[in-house]
């Protein structure tokens, strides 16, 4: 089982932690399951009276709901996940909360062993005191991009962007775009149908921000309310990489096929059809990403050869 580690930080947001928690814990209801801990990253300074003990601390949240956090880390792999939840942020960055030497070296080792790291809003300025910033892009809550960018001079902070992800380090931000990064990894990890029944059930379609190489195209055009549509969409992310004629869509949807043509374009702005091919380039390239090849890649999402993949990768390159 997949292990999620939240590092805890004082005055952590609620929802930058309940949001990503609540994907991941859903994840689990349709066949893959997430173990998720919490850790408290400050473990002197974020423990207040009341603590539990030696083995647990109790760390304060911006809203006052007192969180319990463990002290001691699990054992992690390469597919396990940390994610650092952001914090309210005063005036002044030098406030800010400090990692313990123990959370900077945990988070650094993790990276190095092939971990993913991830962080939403503020918290991406603990990834920069474990030095994982350093060269690569980023991003953060508007407010606090130019604190971020002189706090860490050599990371690159991209602004007006949903969420980036460079090298196994990722980053959102703020607030509810947690639940879109989370998404993101659910989709990159299990494929777009997994992260669309996780989207479905938590009933969160929008994607609000972001530029089209960071949201994937499953979050991208379900940001609309048509049932119909989205039953069309379930079948297609369920199934993206078989030949899915358009009567059997419509079948499904219970619409004639131009009436499902036309609503699943009013809805998304693309037909059925390039939805699809959007779904079957994006995941191509994530397994050329990984290492595949092209043909392997081509032949994995439903293409007979690479030519089409290459065909669909030059006209949105063009």
């Amino acid at each position: 089982m997949t292990t999620v580690v939240f590092l805890l930080l004082p005055g952590v947001h609620l929802l930058d932690l309940a949001g990503p928690a609540q994907a991941f814990f859903t994840a689990g209801d349709f066949g893959h399951p997430y173990d998720l801990r919490f850790v408290s990253g400050t473990p002197a300074s974020g423990a207040t009276p009341g603590s539990p003990g030696p083995d647990g601390a109790v760390v304060a949240s911006a809203q006052g709901l007192p969180l319990v956090a463990g002290t001691d880390w699990p054992a992690l792999g390469p597919d396990d996940l940390v994610v650092v939840p952001g914090w309210r942020v005063g005036g002044d960055p030098g406030a800010w909360p400090r990692l313990s030497a123990e959370a900077r070296e945990r988070l650094r080792a993790h990276h190095a062993a092939g971990g993913t790291v991830a962080s939403v809003c503020a918290g991406s300025d603990a990834l920069g005191q474990a030095g994982l910033l350093d060269g690569r892009r980023c991003t953060t809550h508007h407010a606090v991009q130019d604190a971020l960018a002189a706090r860490h001079p050599r990371a690159h902070v991209v602004r007006d962007v949903l969420f980036t992800s460079d090298d196994g380090v990722v980053t959102s931000a703020g607030i509810a775009s947690g639940i879109d990064l989370s998404l993101h990894l659910l989709a990159v990890r299990h494929g777009p149908a997994l992260a669309a029944r996780v989207a479905r059930e938590m009933v969160v379609y929008a994607r609000r921000n972001g530029t089209e190489p960071q949201a994937s195209a499953m979050l991208r055009h379900r940001s609309h309310v048509d049932d119909t549509v989205h039953r069309a969409q379930d079948h297609i992310d369920e199934h993206f990489a078989r030949t899915l004629p358009l009567a059997d869509l419509a079948a499904r949807a219970g619409v004639a096929e131009r009436t499902l043509t036309r609503a699943f374009t009013r809805a998304t702005g693309v037909t059925p059809l390039r939805y699809q091919q959007l779904l079957r380039r994006e995941r191509a390239e994530h397994l050329i990403e990984q290492g595949a090849t092209m043909e392997s890649a081509a032949r994995t999402v439903g293409f007979e050869d690479s030519r089409s993949l290459r065909r669909l990768r030059a006209v949105a390159d063009g």
